[in-house]
């Protein structure tokens, strides 16, 4: 994968990403096992959100911050897998797949288990298909000869970041009407990220 194939990430230009990428390169990990451990993350934040439906108190508070974390590890996986295998030399003939796939778990996983701690289980699905779904229509534009579009509103970076903010928040506060906002949020920004990546892809089809 080319940086040019790659999301723009700021933080993959930091010290403390390139010593931990040198780092896990120089070990036996390998960066599909990073890609991997994504899904663990993913696995273990739906199960946090899961949990926090039936708690109250503190224990709903802390599986709320566990979920949290577990989208920050998340990120960090995809941030770390990438840099091992490009600026490690550590590719291999399936990293395309592990690249992708456990992204595409991960992000129902989240969306899924937090539509259930709002107790609007359907929200949080929907939002998981348009997600899914932005992600197709880049991989489509890169089948086709372009450069993979990673354009916002709300492409994956942000949803996290809304998702984090908004299960914090919940911790603190009301939890239902919190993450329904939040998954509102995610939902009208992923639509809008939908409908913008469409529109620029069939221009692209158009003027070749």
């Amino acid at each position: 994968m080319t940086d040019g194939n790659r999301r723009p990430i700021g933080s993959r230009n930091s010290r403390w990403a390139q010593a931990l990428a040198a780092r896990l390169a120089a070990s036996r990990v390998t960066p599909n096992r990073i890609s991997q451990a994504s899904v663990g993350f993913a696995a273990a934040g739906f199960l946090a959100f899961w949990a926090s439906a039936g708690a109250e108190g503190w224990p709903r508070a802390a599986c709320l911050v566990l979920a949290a974390l577990a989208m920050q590890l998340r990120l960090l996986c995809n941030l770390l897998d990438g840099m091992v295998a490009i600026e490690g030399g550590k590719t291999s003939p399936t990293g395309p797949f592990w690249n992708e796939a456990p992204d595409r778990a991960a992000d129902i996983l989240f969306l899924a288990g937090a539509g259930i701690a709002a107790g609007q289980p359907a929200l949080g699905l929907a939002a998981a298909a348009l997600a899914v779904t932005t992600a197709y229509l880049r991989e489509l534009g890169r089948a086709e000869g372009f450069a993979p579009d990673f354009s916002g509103p709300m492409a994956k970076p942000h949803r996290m970041a809304a998702l984090t903010a908004g299960a914090l928040v919940a911790a603190v506060a009301a939890p239902g009407p919190v993450l329904t906002v939040t998954l509102w949020i995610i939902l009208a920004g992923t639509a809008a990220t939908l409908l913008r990546r469409s529109a620029r892809l069939v221009a692209a089809l158009r003027s070749r």
